[in-house]
């Protein structure tokens, strides 16, 4: 699905994706621990029925208790905090000779 917006520059077309049942579950994920309610919200978003959208639920939620682990650190006064870790890669130039300048 695309739409036409017509601006100074001329007319521009923009694509519009929709979302995928993945993705709606994802957010429901983000918003509720319960997975009935995950079930519901994300029935909702798709304007799918409740029955296909709670068998996916599932299926997720088996396959992200695998996955998923949680780490939280305690500070000195017990708050927690996160830690974020990034990789850094290295940019190795080869080591070849130049000739002629």
């Amino acid at each position: 699905m695309s739409a036409d917006w017509n601006t100074k520059y001329g007319t521009r077309r923009v694509r519009h994706d929709p979302p995928t049942l993945d993705e709606a579950i994802f957010a429901a994920i983000g918003i509720t621990d319960d997975q009935g309610q995950q079930a519901e919200i994300a029935a909702a978003l798709m304007g799918m029925p409740l029955d296909v959208v709670q068998a996916e639920v599932k299926k997720q939620a088996r396959t992200n208790s695998r996955i998923t682990a949680t780490r939280v650190i305690a500070g000195e006064q017990g708050a927690q905090r996160s830690v974020v870790v990034e990789r850094r890669t290295v940019r190795r130039f080869g080591t070849g000779t130049r000739t002629g300048t």
